[in-house]
């Protein structure tokens, strides 16, 4: 099963693309679902990442908590369960 991370304080320009670019160097992603304003189009600043293997997601984690992107200190921990 896929462990799910989430990645928060993106700056609003920041891609999809980017985001699984910079993931990739910690390990194998599944998907980057970046969270999008429906009315502007933007992004919300944060993303979603999953990837397969937990000591993959363990580095990253520790690799990008606290990792300045777009000049943007970005926050990285598992991502809390759905609920409801």
């Amino acid at each position: 099963m896929d462990v799910r991370i989430y990645v928060g304080n993106l700056a609003k320009s920041t891609t999809q693309e980017e985001i699984n670019t910079l993931f990739a160097t910690a390990g194998a992603v599944t998907s980057v679902d970046l969270v999008m304003d429906k009315g502007t189009g933007l992004s919300k600043g944060f993303a979603f990442v999953s990837m397969p293997a937990q000591a993959d997601a363990d580095k990253a984690i520790s690799m990008f908590n606290a990792y300045s992107l777009a000049d943007n200190t970005l926050k990285v921990n598992i991502a809390k369960p759905k609920v409801g």
